[in-house]
């Protein structure tokens, strides 16, 4: 066990203040910090957080993707000085590559980072995703996106044992490996808690709103990330990123309903074995044993209490009413730039969901509509992947504009 240098890429998010919660709290034996926090980045939408964060980890650069850098250090040095550190001045990289750099800032120098945490949401983690691993640091992804879209680009840039995933499921498929060989294993599978509408069908998924969509039953997470559990888009996601990590075929990985979330994904071996990984619903656990790993960081989450009476149970998918499983596994399974065009799709039809332009249900829909029309490019390349994206969301919104719904602003967020 030592300590690790630490680069958090979405800081001001959902997994990037957990994962700050979990840095303050980790300690070594010595009671010395076992993490220190070297550099941040953030989208921009919560700038006097980003300045608080800055100043309170006293890093040595602070990555700003949209927004104003003028004041972003105005908000620094007013935060400095008020914690008595009037001399503190960080170097600010702004504009829309600022988390690629970021990802690779002190490499070759002894600022470089031991772990770097990817917990931006979207497709825009693909550039920091290679960035990092263009370094020796471990990355501790948390965005799922990147390695979807990248597919063999993004496991191609990493070294054996340098990728280590954050998404609960594939931390806990990760941790339950360990208990066979890769030729003993026989299934994944990938829990799901069935978001706020398991039990619908598909005529009363009909009428549910945003708001609605927003109240996951388990997990605190940000409105696009939320919104894709609701359609189990978010499934979808992470059942071709398991494909993607553990080189384990499509039909050998199952999705199944576990409303409580305390399963947080299983492995079932070839002599009839299941391991499953438990633990009570909270992010930090995953996040901590990225960052530790292949250690574990004491005291990381709360345990289950095994003195309570506790009843878990398992469904089924709905496939009729939550196509987007499915829908998934076809687009890894013509793989190339078929992942990328899904997510793409989908990530523009959940803001004109937001916007109150269509459905919920045509969310799926239109990620289907969009991926029939795609034809695959023969060989990945970036450019290829980022070309993919680009027609993707704009057939996204030629659709929703041909269905007399507004085209949305492409450079909206949620």
């Amino acid at each position: 066990m030592a300590h690790r240098k630490v680069i958090i890429l979405g800081s001001t998010g959902s997994i990037g203040t957990q994962a700050l919660d979990v840095v303050a709290q980790a300690v070594l034996p010595d009671g010395t910090p076992r993490f220190t926090v070297t550099a941040i980045s953030a989208g921009g939408g919560k700038l006097e957080l980003l300045a608080q964060q800055a100043v309170q980890l006293q890093v040595a650069a602070v990555g700003l993707a949209a927004g104003d850098a003028g004041t972003l250090r105005t908000l620094i040095a007013a935060a400095a000085a008020a914690a008595g550190l009037a001399d503190f001045s960080p170097e600010i990289i702004s504009g829309p590559d600022a988390s690629t750099v970021i990802a690779a800032w002190g490499a070759g120098t002894a600022q470089a980072a031991d772990v770097v945490l990817n917990g931006i949401t979207g497709s825009i983690g693909l550039a920091p995703t290679l960035a990092a691993l263009g370094t020796p640091a471990l990355l501790a992804l948390a965005n799922k996106e990147s390695l979807i879209v990248g597919g063999e680009l993004v496991k191609a840039a990493a070294s054996p044992g340098q990728l280590v995933p954050v998404d609960s499921e594939h931390s806990a498929l990760a941790q339950a490996l360990r208990s066979g060989s890769f030729e003993e294993v026989d299934k994944l599978v990938i829990t799901a808690s069935g978001g706020p509408f398991r039990g619908l069908g598909r005529a009363e998924l009909a009428h549910v709103t945003p708001a609605q969509a927003l109240k996951h039953p388990t997990w605190d997470m940000g409105p696009m990330v939320t919104t894709n559990s609701a359609t189990l888009v978010n499934k979808g996601l992470e059942v071709i990123e398991a494909h993607l990590l553990f080189d384990i075929p499509l039909e050998r990985i199952e999705a199944v309903v576990h409303p409580q979330s305390v399963i947080h994904s299983m492995v079932q071996f070839s002599d009839g074995s299941t391991i499953a990984q438990a633990s009570p619903p909270d992010m930090r656990l995953p996040i901590a044993l990225g960052l530790g790993w292949p250690e574990r960081v004491p005291g990381a989450a709360a345990p289950c209490d095994w003195t309570q009476a506790a009843t878990w149970t398992f469904e089924p998918l709905d496939d009729a009413a939550f196509p987007a499983v499915e829908l998934a596994k076809d687009a890894a399974r013509r793989g190339s730039t078929c992942p990328a065009v899904y997510n793409a799709a989908n990530e523009e039809a959940v803001h004109a969901f937001h916007e109150g332009r269509i459905g919920f249900l045509d969310i799926v829909d239109t990620i289907a509509e969009v991926l029939s029309e795609h034809t695959a490019a023969t060989q990945l390349t970036l450019e290829g992947v980022l070309e993919a994206e680009r027609w993707a969301r704009a057939r996204t919104r030629e659709l929703l504009a041909a269905k007399g719904i507004a085209a949305v602003d492409a450079g909206s967020t949620l």
